[in-house]
Protein backbone atom coordinates (compact mmCIF):
# COMPACT_ATOMS: atom_id res chain seq x y z
CA UNK A 1 0.00 0.00 0.00
CA UNK A 2 1.27 3.48 -0.87
CA UNK A 3 2.39 5.68 2.01
CA UNK A 4 2.09 8.81 -0.17
CA UNK A 5 0.00 11.31 1.79
CA UNK A 6 -0.61 13.78 -1.06
CA UNK A 7 -3.95 12.88 -2.63
CA UNK A 8 -6.06 14.43 -5.37
CA UNK A 9 -9.39 12.95 -6.44
CA UNK A 10 -10.46 14.55 -9.73
CA UNK A 11 -13.78 13.50 -11.22
CA UNK A 12 -16.55 14.16 -13.71
CA UNK A 13 -20.00 14.63 -12.26
CA UNK A 14 -23.07 13.23 -13.98
CA UNK A 15 -24.48 15.79 -16.40
CA UNK A 16 -27.60 13.75 -17.14
CA UNK A 17 -28.70 11.92 -13.97
CA UNK A 18 -31.03 9.00 -14.58
CA UNK A 19 -33.99 8.01 -12.38
CA UNK A 20 -32.84 5.31 -10.02
CA UNK A 21 -29.19 6.13 -10.71
CA UNK A 22 -26.50 6.77 -8.11
CA UNK A 23 -26.93 9.82 -5.85
CA UNK A 24 -25.08 12.95 -6.98
CA UNK A 25 -22.85 13.05 -3.92
CA UNK A 26 -21.47 9.52 -4.27
CA UNK A 27 -18.11 10.51 -5.74
CA UNK A 28 -17.63 13.21 -3.11
CA UNK A 29 -18.34 10.63 -0.43
CA UNK A 30 -15.53 8.54 -1.88
CA UNK A 31 -13.21 11.55 -1.55
CA UNK A 32 -14.26 12.00 2.08
CA UNK A 33 -13.47 8.33 2.73
CA UNK A 34 -9.85 8.97 1.70
CA UNK A 35 -9.11 11.15 4.71
CA UNK A 36 -6.68 9.96 7.34
CA UNK A 37 -9.15 10.71 10.14
CA UNK A 38 -9.81 7.54 12.16
CA UNK A 39 -12.58 8.85 14.38
CA UNK A 40 -14.95 11.74 14.77
CA UNK A 41 -16.04 14.04 11.99
CA UNK A 42 -14.11 15.06 8.89
CA UNK A 43 -13.56 18.77 8.33
CA UNK A 44 -14.65 19.69 4.81
CA UNK A 45 -14.29 23.10 3.17
CA UNK A 46 -16.25 23.91 0.03
CA UNK A 47 -14.84 26.51 -2.39
CA UNK A 48 -17.27 28.02 -4.90
CA UNK A 49 -14.96 30.53 -6.59
CA UNK A 50 -15.63 29.05 -10.05
CA UNK A 51 -19.29 30.14 -9.83
CA UNK A 52 -18.47 33.54 -8.31
CA UNK A 53 -19.23 32.36 -4.75
CA UNK A 54 -22.92 32.11 -5.67
CA UNK A 55 -24.93 31.89 -2.46
CA UNK A 56 -27.27 29.19 -3.74
CA UNK A 57 -24.29 26.95 -4.47
CA UNK A 58 -22.99 27.42 -0.93
CA UNK A 59 -26.46 26.84 0.51
CA UNK A 60 -26.82 23.63 -1.51
CA UNK A 61 -23.70 22.12 0.04
CA UNK A 62 -24.52 23.43 3.50
CA UNK A 63 -27.91 21.73 3.29
CA UNK A 64 -26.37 18.50 1.98
CA UNK A 65 -24.10 18.20 5.02
CA UNK A 66 -26.36 19.76 7.66
CA UNK A 67 -27.66 16.43 8.98
CA UNK A 68 -24.40 14.50 8.75
CA UNK A 69 -22.54 14.03 12.02
CA UNK A 70 -19.46 12.66 10.23
CA UNK A 71 -18.69 15.93 8.39
CA UNK A 72 -17.91 19.38 9.82
CA UNK A 73 -18.82 21.67 6.93
CA UNK A 74 -17.37 25.08 6.15
CA UNK A 75 -16.91 27.19 3.05
CA UNK A 76 -14.42 29.70 1.73
CA UNK A 77 -15.83 32.78 0.04
CA UNK A 78 -13.44 35.19 -1.70
CA UNK A 79 -16.02 37.70 -3.04
CA UNK A 80 -15.90 40.47 -2.06
CA UNK A 81 -13.31 39.54 0.56
CA UNK A 82 -12.45 36.30 2.36
CA UNK A 83 -15.07 35.21 4.88
CA UNK A 84 -12.46 33.74 7.25
CA UNK A 85 -9.82 35.81 9.08
CA UNK A 86 -6.88 33.63 7.96
CA UNK A 87 -7.35 31.69 4.72
CA UNK A 88 -4.16 29.67 5.10
CA UNK A 89 -4.93 28.62 8.66
CA UNK A 90 -8.48 27.67 7.76
CA UNK A 91 -7.57 25.54 4.75
CA UNK A 92 -4.68 23.80 6.48
CA UNK A 93 -7.07 22.77 9.26
CA UNK A 94 -9.29 20.80 6.85
CA UNK A 95 -9.38 17.11 5.97
CA UNK A 96 -11.00 17.64 2.55
CA UNK A 97 -11.16 20.65 0.23
CA UNK A 98 -13.91 20.51 -2.42
CA UNK A 99 -13.74 22.82 -5.44
CA UNK A 100 -16.92 23.61 -7.38
CA UNK A 101 -17.17 23.43 -11.17
CA UNK A 102 -17.68 26.49 -13.33
CA UNK A 103 -15.12 28.79 -14.94
CA UNK A 104 -11.64 27.36 -14.40
CA UNK A 105 -10.07 30.50 -15.93
CA UNK A 106 -11.79 32.85 -13.48
CA UNK A 107 -11.20 30.40 -10.64
CA UNK A 108 -7.44 30.40 -11.11
CA UNK A 109 -7.25 34.17 -11.65
CA UNK A 110 -9.03 34.90 -8.37
CA UNK A 111 -7.02 32.23 -6.55
CA UNK A 112 -3.76 33.75 -7.73
CA UNK A 113 -4.84 37.19 -6.54
CA UNK A 114 -5.44 35.76 -3.05
CA UNK A 115 -2.35 33.54 -2.88
CA UNK A 116 -4.30 30.28 -2.93
CA UNK A 117 -1.97 28.32 -5.26
CA UNK A 118 0.75 28.38 -2.62
CA UNK A 119 -1.68 27.70 0.23
CA UNK A 120 -3.32 24.78 -1.57
CA UNK A 121 0.13 23.41 -2.35
CA UNK A 122 0.84 23.42 1.39
CA UNK A 123 -2.48 21.67 2.01
CA UNK A 124 -1.64 18.99 -0.55
CA UNK A 125 1.78 18.42 1.03
CA UNK A 126 0.15 18.23 4.48
CA UNK A 127 -2.22 15.44 3.43
CA UNK A 128 -5.45 17.38 2.94
CA UNK A 129 -7.50 15.57 0.27
CA UNK A 130 -8.05 17.88 -2.73
CA UNK A 131 -11.10 17.10 -4.84
CA UNK A 132 -13.68 18.49 -7.23
CA UNK A 133 -15.52 18.01 -10.51
CA UNK A 134 -15.23 19.80 -13.86
CA UNK A 135 -13.26 23.02 -13.13
CA UNK A 136 -12.64 21.47 -9.70
CA UNK A 137 -10.94 18.60 -11.55
CA UNK A 138 -9.04 20.60 -14.17
CA UNK A 139 -7.54 23.03 -11.66
CA UNK A 140 -5.14 20.51 -10.08
CA UNK A 141 -3.70 19.61 -13.51
CA UNK A 142 -1.77 21.66 -16.07
CA UNK A 143 -5.14 22.38 -17.68
CA UNK A 144 -7.56 21.08 -20.27
CA UNK A 145 -10.28 22.12 -22.71
CA UNK A 146 -12.47 24.92 -21.38
CA UNK A 147 -15.43 27.01 -22.48
CA UNK A 148 -14.48 29.74 -20.00
CA UNK A 149 -13.44 32.10 -22.81
CA UNK A 150 -16.31 31.48 -25.24
CA UNK A 151 -18.79 28.86 -26.40
CA UNK A 152 -16.05 26.95 -28.19
CA UNK A 153 -13.55 24.74 -26.35
CA UNK A 154 -10.13 26.38 -26.03
CA UNK A 155 -6.94 25.04 -24.45
CA UNK A 156 -6.27 26.21 -20.89
CA UNK A 157 -2.78 25.64 -19.49
CA UNK A 158 -2.82 27.88 -16.44
CA UNK A 159 -3.80 25.27 -13.86
CA UNK A 160 -1.98 24.69 -10.57
CA UNK A 161 -0.05 21.79 -12.18
CA UNK A 162 0.28 19.80 -8.98
CA UNK A 163 -0.39 16.96 -11.45
CA UNK A 164 1.82 17.34 -14.58
CA UNK A 165 -0.88 16.23 -17.02
CA UNK A 166 -3.79 17.68 -18.93
CA UNK A 167 -7.30 16.68 -17.92
CA UNK A 168 -10.49 16.13 -19.86
CA UNK A 169 -13.88 15.99 -18.13
CA UNK A 170 -17.30 14.78 -19.34
CA UNK A 171 -15.41 12.65 -21.86
CA UNK A 172 -18.46 10.67 -22.97
CA UNK A 173 -18.96 8.97 -26.33
CA UNK A 174 -22.48 10.22 -26.93
CA UNK A 175 -22.84 13.78 -28.22
CA UNK A 176 -20.11 15.33 -26.06
CA UNK A 177 -17.77 17.73 -27.92
CA UNK A 178 -15.25 17.79 -25.07
CA UNK A 179 -14.11 14.26 -25.99
CA UNK A 180 -12.95 15.16 -29.50
CA UNK A 181 -11.61 18.56 -28.42
CA UNK A 182 -9.39 17.02 -25.73
CA UNK A 183 -7.85 14.54 -28.17
CA UNK A 184 -7.30 17.18 -30.85
CA UNK A 185 -5.59 19.53 -28.39
CA UNK A 186 -3.26 16.78 -27.13
CA UNK A 187 -2.50 15.69 -30.72
CA UNK A 188 -1.59 19.26 -31.71
CA UNK A 189 0.62 19.81 -28.66
CA UNK A 190 -1.58 22.59 -27.32
CA UNK A 191 -2.14 20.41 -24.26
CA UNK A 192 0.28 17.87 -22.76
CA UNK A 193 -0.58 14.20 -22.48
CA UNK A 194 -3.19 13.53 -19.85
CA UNK A 195 -6.19 11.72 -18.46
CA UNK A 196 -9.88 12.05 -19.20
CA UNK A 197 -12.95 10.85 -17.31
CA UNK A 198 -16.40 9.97 -18.54
CA UNK A 199 -19.33 11.08 -16.38
CA UNK A 200 -19.39 9.33 -13.02
CA UNK A 201 -15.67 8.45 -13.15
CA UNK A 202 -12.92 9.76 -10.88
CA UNK A 203 -9.12 9.62 -10.84
CA UNK A 204 -7.27 9.11 -7.58
CA UNK A 205 -3.69 10.37 -7.62
CA UNK A 206 -1.11 9.57 -4.96
CA UNK A 207 1.50 12.27 -5.30
CA UNK A 208 1.78 12.79 -9.06
CA UNK A 209 1.04 9.17 -9.99
CA UNK A 210 -2.37 7.83 -10.92
CA UNK A 211 -3.23 5.24 -8.29
CA UNK A 212 -6.63 4.10 -9.57
CA UNK A 213 -9.80 5.09 -11.39
CA UNK A 214 -13.22 4.52 -9.83
CA UNK A 215 -16.77 4.87 -11.12
CA UNK A 216 -20.31 4.97 -9.77
CA UNK A 217 -21.74 4.10 -13.19
CA UNK A 218 -21.10 0.64 -14.70
CA UNK A 219 -19.55 0.51 -18.14
CA UNK A 220 -17.81 3.90 -17.93
CA UNK A 221 -14.11 4.49 -18.50
CA UNK A 222 -11.18 6.78 -17.92
CA UNK A 223 -8.70 7.39 -20.74
CA UNK A 224 -4.98 8.09 -21.03
CA UNK A 225 -4.35 10.27 -24.10
CA UNK A 226 -0.86 10.85 -25.51
CA UNK A 227 0.44 12.46 -28.74
CA UNK A 228 1.70 9.91 -31.27
CA UNK A 229 4.45 12.15 -32.67
CA UNK A 230 2.83 12.35 -36.09
CA UNK A 231 0.14 14.92 -35.42
CA UNK A 232 -2.28 12.41 -33.98
CA UNK A 233 -2.88 10.75 -30.65
CA UNK A 234 -3.08 7.37 -28.98
CA UNK A 235 -5.62 6.48 -26.34
CA UNK A 236 -5.58 3.80 -23.70
CA UNK A 237 -8.79 2.85 -21.92
CA UNK A 238 -8.60 2.56 -18.13
CA UNK A 239 -11.30 0.34 -16.65
CA UNK A 240 -12.33 1.90 -13.33
CA UNK A 241 -13.32 0.05 -10.19
CA UNK A 242 -17.06 0.18 -9.55
CA UNK A 243 -17.75 1.58 -6.08
CA UNK A 244 -20.91 1.57 -4.05
CA UNK A 245 -22.96 4.74 -3.73
CA UNK A 246 -24.36 4.69 -0.20
CA UNK A 247 -25.20 8.34 0.38
CA UNK A 248 -27.02 11.15 -1.44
Amino acid sequence: MSTERRQVFAFSGILKPQPGGPPPGALLDFAISLTATTGGSRRLCYIATAVGDRQEAIDHYATRFAERDDVEFSFLRLFTQPNVPDVREHLLSQDVIVVEGGSVVNLIAVWRAHGLPEILGECWEAGVVLTGASAGSLCWHVGGPTDSFSDKLDPFTGGLAFLPYSNGVHDDLDDQPRRAAFRELVASGKLPAGYATEDGVGLLYAGTELRQAVTILPGRHAWHITPDGNGGYTEHAIVPRLIAADRG
